[in-house]
């Protein structure tokens, strides 16, 4: 077992059992260790969330934003070791998702529906919410390495009541197994606010250019399934969200598919752009969104207030340092 599985399998088996508080304050302390080292993955959040805020925003508010927004991706990650723990009751008073009433017609009506999201509050808990709720539900993940991991983040997400799609390597391309599996009433929820593939389609988000799946968009047209998105946050009693749509889908009369493809993709675009900009402290994209940018961002410069009586460490100790990084967000699909 390699020593990152050795992490994983330690979160799931310890986190869950100690009392949440100290769990709690632990977990933040990494996120406020993480936040003043400033290694890659802190680096490229802080990059991403100036896109977001834009550049008017007095840096010491935004050096606040942050932190609060390492404080929230930890609570991402000591909420996912202990979901496991709760059953569907407690799990459906855990979370909240606002405006499912449309969503929840169809879903009794056992018609299949497909919702984008982004990497914002706790989109395993949205996923174990619909379980609980008694709708079936199908998404893809990452074939991830080490291959242990991956085989316990999906057997993690099948507990919680979710059928799991690798991305590659299975026995059917994922799109042709998620158009069954809405033909057989499944909410099919997808991430979709950042690209893996390097083809996905080309959209406005924010004030640049950036690439997002075109999966979602794919699904809708081609099997008439209604398209949500879904935008997620915290508050200070657990994690939130609020379905918009559905989605006004281009006619088949109004040009080819790709073009319509194009279009809906940057409707998605849109209300994801718009949902994160209302809660960018639980944004938890820690990778590369723009195109229109290096795929590195430089480190701050040390100040003498910074590092003063701190020696300078190697990369991979403060990458150690770090909350762990999520196979959820190198995946794109949830």
């Amino acid at each position: 077992m390699t020593p990152i599985e050795v992490a994983y399998l330690a979160g799931w088996r310890l986190v869950r059992v100690l009392p949440r508080p100290l769990a709690a304050a632990a977990f933040q302390a990494a996120a406020d260790r993480a936040y003043r080292r400033r290694g890659r993955g802190t680096t490229r959040l802080a990059a991403n969330l100036r896109r977001v805020v834009g550049p008017d925003l007095p840096e010491v508010e935004f050096e606040r934003l942050v932190r609060r927004a390492m404080r929230s991706y930890a609570r991402y990650w000591l909420e996912v070791f202990r979901l496991s723990s709760l059953d569907r009751a407690r799990m459906r008073d855990f979370f909240r998702l606002d405006g499912t009433e449309e969503l929840a017609a169809a879903m009794a009506r056992g018609r299949g529906a497909v919702v984008a999201l982004p990497h914002a509050g706790n989109w395993d808990a949205a996923g174990a919410w619909v379980a609980a709720m008694g709708w079936p539900i199908a998404t893809v993940m990452e074939r991830l390495k080490p291959e242990g991991v991956y085989e316990r983040f999906v057997a993690f997400r099948r507990r919680l009541g979710m059928e799991i799609l690798p991305t590659h390597g299975g026995e059917r391309p994922p799109l042709d197994a998620l158009t069954d599996f809405l033909g057989q009433g499944y909410l099919v929820p997808l991430l979709a606010d950042r690209d893996l593939s390097a083809r996905g389609v080309e959209v406005r988000f924010f004030d640049g250019r950036a690439r997002i799946p075109a999966g979602p968009a794919v699904l809708a047209l081609r099997t008439g399934a209604p398209l949500y998105v879904a935008n997620m946050w915290y508050e200070p009693d657990g994690p939130r969200g609020r379905l918009v749509g559905p989605l006004e889908v281009p006619a088949p009369e109004s040009g080819p598919l790709d073009a319509r493809v194009r279009i809906l993709t940057q409707r998605i675009a849109d209300e994801l752009a718009a949902g994160i900009a209302a809660h960018p402290e639980d944004w938890h994209m820690l990778q590369r969104v723009w195109i229109d940018e290096p795929s590195t961002v430089a480190p701050p410069v040390r100040t003498p207030a910074s590092s003063a009586g701190a020696p300078e460490r190697s990369a991979e100790a403060r990458r150690a340092s770090e909350p762990p990084v999520d196979p959820a967000t190198t995946a794109g699909p949830a």
